[in-house]
């Protein structure tokens, strides 16, 4: 008969730590999925995997990057970063001369929308903002992105990495607290975007491209090179699976759509178009989705339908993935904070014994406390893309093989 763990549950106010409780006061129903995605999250952090993060939805428009996201981001265990271009472009807001002393407020979810645009206020749910606010985000872009050093062919990630040195600037000059992509450019953590078009940065680099297709200003050469930045998510992928210690890669996937998508992409693009042997999907997966299974979208999929596509590891899934039905927005602060009161209590416990006997006594310290400074890929990427193109060089005859079909009418 196969192993059937009872039931262990203990009262809340016997619970020193969130880790105590979210580990022995969940014990079913709702509750065990939360409990099951913070256990794995836990045992990916210990085994020291690296961690790649999804993020769809207006986490910063919101706030929420500065209450868990960069919290998380400074850990040092996140690898990269795939979210949208509203994200990136909202992040920008607080950071403008104009509005220093913070753009957004709250508002009603259910009030008169119509009376809102009257006074030409934006609303994002319960978040709100003048829409000066917008055209002001609008100028700054365009005065960014008319410089010199942007006229050229570049990757995303170089984009939003020389975007988050903007805004730090900004940041620092009007002090106020550091945003998402300035603590990105910091920590050299890449920010991949999947649909770049569907987003205002992108659109104001449309608006210069359509003033120079009018002749009204000379010259404008910034041109985003996809195909480069793709390349480089899937060199990321290969040097988890390949050239890390830990040899293998866990992914947080926060919301669905394209940021999903973009997070999962890199495994059949490496094993499937690219024909490189031994790749492997996400050893953990864990994702918090709204979107119930049933409506047969990617945001809904689980971690098991991924694992016939090859992006989740089928040897591994069963134990360490998990899809929670609910709005991360809700679970989120207790997760990072229970991961971070972990860090910290193993940092005390390293202080008083020393590292090497707390690793021995418990080796999931060491990946808890691996350096905060992170993995910094970013300034490695280089150096990763020509690994990758070593191994795309040694399948010469296999990729050859794949540009023959005998297509109909040829």
């Amino acid at each position: 008969m196969s192993r059937r763990p009872p039931v262990q549950v203990k009262r809340v106010d016997e619970c020193h730590t969130l880790s105590e409780l979210i580990t022995h006061c969940f014990p079913a129903f709702g509750g065990a999925f939360l409990r099951r995605i913070y256990t794995i999250l836990d045992l990916a952090i210990g085994q020291g995997c690296p961690l790649t993060l999804a993020v769809a939805g207006p986490v910063t428009v919101s706030g929420q990057h500065q209450a868990w996201l960069i919290p998380l981001l400074e850990t040092g265990w996140v690898a990269y970063l795939s979210t949208t271009d509203a994200v990136c472009y909202h992040d920008g807001h607080r950071s403008l001369d104009a509005h220093r002393d913070g753009p957004v407020f709250e508002v009603p979810i259910w009030g008169d929308d119509g009376a809102l645009r009257d006074d030409r206020t934006i609303r994002v749910t319960d978040m709100a903002f003048d829409e000066d606010v917008l055209l002001d985000q609008d100028r700054f872009l365009t005065a960014m992105l008319s410089l010199p050093e942007f006229q050229k062919q570049m990757t995303g990630t170089e984009l939003r990495y020389r975007l988050g040195a903007f805004f730090a600037r900004q940041e620092k000059f009007n002090r106020v607290t550091q945003g998402l992509l300035a603590t990105c450019n910091r920590l050299a953590i890449p920010i991949f975007v999947g649909a770049p078009g569907d987003g205002s940065v992108f659109l104001n680099s449309m608006k210069l491209w359509a003033m120079q297709r009018a002749g009204m200003i000379e010259s404008y050469k910034f041109e985003l090179d996809l195909h480069a930045e793709v390349y480089e998510a899937c060199a990321y992928h290969r040097w988890g699976l390949f050239d890390n210690s830990a040899k293998s890669l866990a992914t947080l996937i926060l919301g669905g759509g394209v940021p999903k998508n973009y997070n999962l992409q890199p495994e059949p693009a490496l094993g499937q178009v690219l024909g490189i042997p031994n790749v492997r999907g996400y050893n953990f997966d864990v994702q918090i989705v709204t979107a119930p299974v049933t409506d047969g979208s990617l945001s809904s999929c689980p971690p098991a339908e991924a694992v016939t596509w090859g992006k989740v590891d089928k040897d591994t899934y069963l134990q360490a993935t998990e899809s929670m039905q609910a709005d991360y927005s809700m679970l989120m602060p207790f997760l990072v904070k229970a991961l971070l009161d972990n860090r910290k209590r193993y940092e005390q416990e390293a202080a008083e014994i020393g590292e090497d006997k707390l690793f021995e006594r418990d080796p999931k310290a060491r990946g808890y406390l691996r350096p905060r400074a992170g993995y910094r890929l970013f300034e490695q990427r280089e150096e990763l893309c020509r690994r990758l193109d070593h191994d795309v060089a040694a399948n010469r005859d296999w990729l050859l093989d794949t540009l023959r079909y005998p297509l109909a009418g040829g």
